[in-house]
Order: structure tokens, then C-alpha cells, then sequence
């Protein structure tokens, strides 16, 4: 059975489009090691703080260097106490306008921060405040970004001595999540047919999937498709979403590979008993050709975004309704 809306070479072309940077993004990563800073800061909003999150994630893992993660918007009202011109903050916006990351923009600049930015657009209003933009267009997974920078980071300040084979390898990421999007498009498709119509919703991940979690059910199910979801982190469900759960409340699970994974699998064996209605979404069940086994725990949010994507792109299908519609987002002031 062909797959709707899937384009095999392109997904391969983008990938690259992203990749031919890698020169560039470790050039302005081995800049910001050399010239010293006293914090990582990543500021976005809505699915862009998302993108950004599992790496800050990661960094609190696998070193001590100082990190933070906060909303554009509530950067703004006080939320990191710890900014000064030696801070570094990352910022991503796929227009290169979002309002709130704008704003933050220009405050950080105003405190001698150092910015660096991916944007999907180019001469954008945030490429033109920052310091450093890589503009990734067509490109995917705009994570590629961040995995060449903050790797790179990593790197440099001893705490990721595999990053030259993890690079090397990343050449191989997007034929790979290629693949993962075919292994996974039927039961995606299933799950679209099954719960397209679903008048509540509630996803779960935890970890570097928590942000998936959250993004896919506000930025596809709400935003996308007006389907109310509600989303709570794993180790959350515990306090207080547990009893929505009966026999006919549609549960979605992410599970990553990462640190965290028993408090998806804890919260598998809590849905299983007291819901028919639960799909386990598993980055571990998928393949990926020329990606070590080593590597895969940092990957999970760009295997599950290829699996959800397939969701995506059949669901529009069968509710005939586009991921593109909008009633408010960007159509009305707010």
C-alpha cells in the first residue's frame, strides 16, 4: 500500500540541506567554547521551545555545564535570574517573527548576550538581531541543527569525547528517519483511522519525549486538527490524570530510549489495566540504517517526530482536513 504525502528523496535532500552546514555550525560552536560563557540559555516558544528543550535535557545529563530553559514569554517576566554578557542563548522560530521570541531577542541583546539562531526563512527579523543564524529552509529535522552545535559544545568542553563518530554518523539521519517513517506509517495510519474522532485525548511522555509529548498534542491534534488532547508528563500521570483513565479514554505513550524510560514503562503497566484504548508509540521498535546503537538514546525526539509525522499525514486525509487550516493562530491580535 503506497504511503499518502511521503516523499523519500526529499526527506533525504532536506536532511542535507542541513547537514553541508556542519562546517559553519562547528565553527560557531568551537567560537562559543573559546570566547567562554557562564550559561547555555534556550528561549523559544510554542513547538520551538519544544525542539530546543531535549537539549538542555541532554547537557543537564551528560555534563555540569550551567543550563537553562525558558519560554521567550516568561523569560520576560522574570523566569531566569542568572543572565549576563556571558550568557549564550539559542533561539529557534521556522518564520523568523514569533512575537515573543523577537521580544526576548532583543532584551537578551540589550544585556550583552551572545544569540545565536535557526530560522527557516531568510533576512528574518530574528536573523537580523542575532549573531549567529543558521537558516535551515527546506530542512529537516531542524534538530540537525542542534545535535552538530550543542554536540559540538559538548565536545570541546570534555563531555562528549564520541561526537566526531556521532557527527559522522548524523550524514546517515535523515535516510534513516526515512525509513523509520515506512516502518511506521501502518500502524500509524490505523491509529489515524481508530481515534481521528476521539472527543478526548490524553498523551504521555516523559524525559527527552515529554517535549514531543506536549508539542504534538498542542501544535497537531489542537492547532492542526482541533482534536482536544490533553498532555501529561510520565512521571506526572501518577498525580492526579490516572483516574480520568476507564475502559473507552483514548491513551497515547511515548517511550523513549533515554534515562527515563521506566517512567513510561511504569506508566504502560498502569494504562494497560485500566484502558482499551492505549497505543505505545516505542522509538526502541524502529531501525535506523548507519546510526550506532550508542547514539540511538539521544535520538529519540527526531525517531518519534518521523513516527508522529505519519499520524499527521494520514489523519489529514481521512478528516479531509488540512494541517494547514487555522481559525486564530496568526489570523487575528492577540
Amino acid at each position: 500500500m503506497s504511503m499518502v504525502n511521503f516523499d523519500e528523496n526529499q526527506i533525504i535532500a532536506n536532511g542535507a540541506k542541513i547537514y553541508d552546514q556542519r562546517a559553519k555550525i562547528e565553527a560557531i560552536a568551537d567560537s562559543i567554547v573559546d570566547n567562554g560563557f557562564d550559561l547555555l540559555l534556550f528561549t523559544s516558544s510554542g513547538g520551538s521551545q519544544a525542539m530546543l528543550d531535549p537539549f538542555a535535557f541532554y547537557i543537564r545529563h551528560m555534563s555540569r555545564l550551567p543550563v537553562e530553559n525558558v519560554l521567550s514569554a516568561n523569560l520576560m517576566t522574570g523566569d531566569c535570574n542568572r543572565i549576563t554578557d556571558k550568557t549564550v542563548a539559542f533561539l529557534t522560530s521556522k518564520s523568523g517573527d514569533t512575537a515573543e521570541t523577537v521580544k526576548a531577542a532583543n532584551w537578551l541583546k540589550e544585556q550583552g548576550v551572545r544569540l545565536f539562531a535557526a530560522v527557516g526563512k531568510e533576512n528574518s527579523t530574528l536573523e537580523s538581531i542575532c549573531d549567529d543564524t543558521i537558516v535551515y529552509g527546506e530542512g529537516r529535522p531542524q534538530e540537525l541543527v542542534f545535535y552538530l552545535l550543542i554536540g559540538r559544545i559538548l565536545y570541546r568542553s570534555g563531555n562528549f569525547d564520541a561526537y566526531p563518530r556521532f557527527a559522522d554518523e548524523l550524514k546517515n539521519l535523515a535516510f534513516a528517519l526515512a525509513q523509520v517513517r515506512k516502518q511506521a506509517d501502518a500502524k500509524c495510519l490505523k491509529y489515524a483511522q481508530d481515534y481521528c474522532k476521539e472527543p478526548y485525548n490524553i498523551w504521555i511522555g516523559s524525559g527527552d519525549l515529554w517535549p514531543t509529548a506536549y508539542s504534538y498534542s498542542m501544535c497537531v491534534l489542537e492547532e492542526s486538527q482541533w482534536i482536544r488532547t490533553k498532555s501529561v508528563s510520565s512521571p506526572e500521570f501518577f498525580h492526579g490524570t490516572l483516574e480520568l483513565l476507564e475502559d473507552d479514554v483514548c491513551t497515547t505513550l511515548l517511550l523513549t530510549e533515554g534515562p527515563t524510560r521506566a517512567q513510561d514503562e511504569r506508566v504502560k503497566a498502569f494504562a494497560a489495566r485500566h484502558t482499551k484504548k492505549l497505543t505505545c508509540f516505542d522509538t526502541k521498535e524502529y531501525a535506523l540504517p548507519g546510526i550506532s546503537d550508542e547514539f540511538r538514546p539521544l535520538l529519540s525526539p527526531v525517531v518519534m517526530a518521523a513516527v508522529l509525522q505519519r499520524i499527521s499525514k494520514n489523519i489529514e486525509v481521512i478528516t479531509d482536513h488540512s494541517l494547514d487550516i487555522r481559525r486564530y493562530y496568526r489570523k487575528e491580535s492577540y
